[in-house]
Parts: structure tokens; sequence; C-alpha cells
């Protein structure tokens, strides 16, 4: 779906970039939908989440095609997602918002994480989430769920255009992901993205600075006084920002 590949350079800018930032910066190129909803952390983690898409598509169950004898086949596509998520990207899963059955357990996800991959992350649910969240890789869910894929999905195209917490996610998208969820950046914004949101995040750090020392918001957030933007490069130099 894309060419663009992304940076070592990109990758460690975003890894210190909150998906709030992202969010604002996206919102500023009329891009409103691009917060995955109703995902969380399966357990917090001290590193961003950076990564490109690499998708799994699930449908609806029909009980006639998903009898459990279906993991027999060594084509079955969520066994093969597993296996050709590439290193250093995510595997996003579109499980349709229906979290009343997993789509992965953790011996699957332990296998991405030893396989490379920079995250999953599925708007269904995970089986046996506390050994995902033990894992040192980032995984994003919407909620634990006991029952097997096989109850409610039916695991169908591997690297095409999904859904996923109703935004749209082709592959090649970069996504970050942070303690408040995750951000999916069109691959074609990516770099640039990177260098915005890494300035927006040294202002706001020195905006947070004056704000905890007694300094009132209006002028300063968003900066409209030149005093304080005399004050911000000023803390720049001083700070190596």
């Amino acid at each position: 779906m894309t060419d663009y590949v992304l940076s070592e350079a990109t990758r460690a800018k975003f890894k210190k970039i909150s998906t709030a930032s992202i969010a604002t910066a996206l919102f500023k190129r009329g891009l409103r939908n691009q917060f995955i909803q109703g995902v969380v952390p399966v357990a917090p983690k001290a590193e961003a989440m950076v990564g490109q898409a690499f998708t799994l598509r699930y449908i609806p169950a029909r009980e006639d095609r998903n009898p459990i004898t279906v993991f027999q086949n060594p084509n079955h596509p969520q066994r093969v997602a597993m296996e050709t998520c590439p290193p250093g990207q995510v595997l996003v899963m579109d499980a349709r918002k229906d979290a009343r059955a997993a789509t992965a357990g953790s011996i699957l996800i332990t296998r991405l994480a030893l396989r490379g991959a920079a995250g999953v992350v599925s708007d269904g649910g995970f089986r046996d989430a506390e050994g995902i969240g033990a894992l040192d890789m980032p995984a994003y869910y919407a909620k634990p769920s006991a029952p097997t894929n096989l109850t409610l999905h039916e695991a169908l195209d591997i690297n095409v255009p999904i859904s996923c917490g109703d935004v749209a996610v082709f592959p090649g998208d970069v996504l970050v992901g942070d303690r408040d969820g995750v951000m999916v950046i069109p691959a074609h914004l990516a770099d640039e993205l990177a260098d915005e949101c890494t300035n927006m995040e040294s202002y706001e750090d020195f905006v947070l600075e004056r704000v905890k020392a007694g300094e009132a918001i209006i002028g300063l957030y968003p900066c409209t006084k030149e005093e304080h933007q005399q004050k911000y490069q000023a803390w720049r130099k001083e700070n190596g920002r």
C-alpha cells in the first residue's frame, strides 16, 4: 500500500512523542479520526510503541467454517500473520470491536514478540492477558476474553486495509502507542509529524515548567505573547532543546 519505510531516526523521535501531540498535529491537517477507540494497554510499558502496520482482518465466524480443526491447516491466516509480521512492525487486528472472543492468546503473541515485532493492537479481546502483559513488547486490546477466536471470529485477510477501533488502517501506516492509547499516522505524513511534534513536545515541557511555577495560561498556551517566546528560546538554549 506504500513504499514508505520508517527510518530509525524517525522511530526514535516518535518514541519521545505523546499520542496527544500527534492527535493535535493531525487535527491541524484535517485528520480527526486517527485515535483507535476502545483499546488500552494490556500492561503499561516504559517505552512507547512505534512501528508500521501489518494487518489481520477477522470477519464474523460461521459455524460450518470454523471448527477447532481449522488450526491444523498450516495456512490458517491467524497463524500465518504471527509468522510473517516483519520485525519492527505492529500487528494490527480488525475484530470489529467485538471482544466477546479473543483474537489471540499469550502463546501466539509471545511468538510474535520473539520474532521482533514492535507491538500488537486488537480492537477485540486477548486470552491469557496476564502473560501478554508480562512481555516486553507493547500490546493493546479492548479487554481480556477467554473464548477462542473461532467462537466469533474468522481470520481471513493478511496485510489489507482494515478498520481498527473505527480508524482506517492501511498497511505501512505508522502506529504510535503510549499509556493513553494508539494513534495511526498516514505513512506520507510520518517524517514531517515527527519533526513538528518534537518541537511541540519541547514547548509543552517549557509551558508545564512555567505553569508549575505559577504562570497563567493565557498568552502562554498557545503562545501569543512575544515575552513568552523569548523566554522559551532562552529555555531551549539552557536545556539543549
